[in-house]
């Protein structure tokens, strides 16, 4: 063919970008090398399945937005002034521009300010990102992740302090407002932390910061991959396993709790998995007078550690 460069001997027409070419350079050898296996339908960038795949993560991203992902963000001028006056170490304080201020703004922007916490100005429209039904005043509260100990960590705390060991464990506690009053007792009374477990159950979030009265910043909150198992290893360490239910067999007045106690609180509705409860020791309950069947997770909890502190003065 007149004008193939490829060929011995070709002349191109004037004009052309390139003379003539002896060989193939390695075009052919390349050529020939194989490309790999053929990658997955939704790696192929124009294929229907990375589109659906690329939508799907959008979305998942945007959900995670709304509720922070790691990070949790606090809506509202009522909620955002109670996290900083709790002192919930919060990254950043977002106020959207022409925000009306009032005494709530104006002290919530103070008291980012005093705690060193970033603030940003920012479009109303990036704050109705952040919910869906724009509630959020002109105002966003960035709250980071716990920074939740093992299991084991407790432990450590009490023989440093020389005590015996006090530690409170929660079973079906859903509730982050039941999660942070049972904290701030376990503080008030003397407990050396809280164990809670990695699924199904209440989590540190700024909720629960708020309820613990900072609290949370003040003992540890550990998380536990398997609660049966941290309950085997604790009574393997020598502590006494007790469950508080409104079903025990056992009064709490009748309860010795003068040596390394691990307390174990079910919700006031399903009270302790059966797992969980054939890992106590004794089960206690809590007697009343009323006609009040059960009283709420957090208000039992604290009524069981202010009688283990009692023991524990005299």
């Amino acid at each position: 063919m007149a004008g193939n460069s490829r060929r011995r001997g070709a002349v191109r027409k004037p004009g052309t970008k390139k003379g003539p070419t002896v060989g193939s350079g390695g075009v052919r050898r390349r050529g020939l090398e194989g490309r790999g296996p053929t990658p997955p339908a939704h790696e192929r960038a124009y294929h229907p399945a990375a589109k659906r795949a690329k939508k799907a993560a959008a979305a998942q991203a945007s959900r995670a937005g709304r509720r922070g992902g790691d990070t949790e963000t606090v809506l509202g001028r009522n909620p955002v002034l109670e996290c900083l006056r709790a002192g919930v170490p919060a990254t950043a304080l977002y106020v959207a521009l022409g925000a009306d201020a009032d005494e709530r703004l104006t002290e919530a922007v103070r008291r980012a300010a005093d705690s060193g916490i970033a603030i940003l100005e920012v479009p109303r429209t990036d704050l109705d990102k952040l919910t869906t039904n724009g509630l959020h005043q002109g105002v966003a509260l960035q709250v980071p992740p716990y920074d939740y100990a093992h299991p084991d960590d407790l432990l450590a705390v009490s023989a440093r302090a020389g005590t015996a060991p006090l530690i409170v464990t929660l079973d079906n506690i859903s509730d982050p407002r039941n999660l942070g009053a049972i904290v701030r007792s376990t503080a008030a009374f003397g407990g050396d932390g809280v164990v809670i477990p990695q699924r199904r159950s209440a989590a540190v979030t700024a909720v629960a910061w708020r309820t613990s009265a900072g609290a949370a910043a003040r003992i540890p909150v550990a998380r536990a991959t398997n609660l049966t198992r941290t309950l085997v290893g604790y009574a393997q360490a020598g502590l006494q396993v007790v469950g508080l239910d409104a079903d025990g067999d056992t009064a709490v007045d009748d309860l010795d709790a003068t040596g390394p106690l691990v307390v174990v609180v079910g919700s006031e509705g399903k009270g302790l998995s059966r797992l969980v409860r054939q890992t106590c020791d004794q089960v206690v309950s809590i007697p009343m007078v009323g006609a009040t069947e059960s009283l709420n997770a957090s208000v039992a909890a604290g009524v069981v550690l202010a009688e283990v502190a009692r023991q524990r003065r005299r």
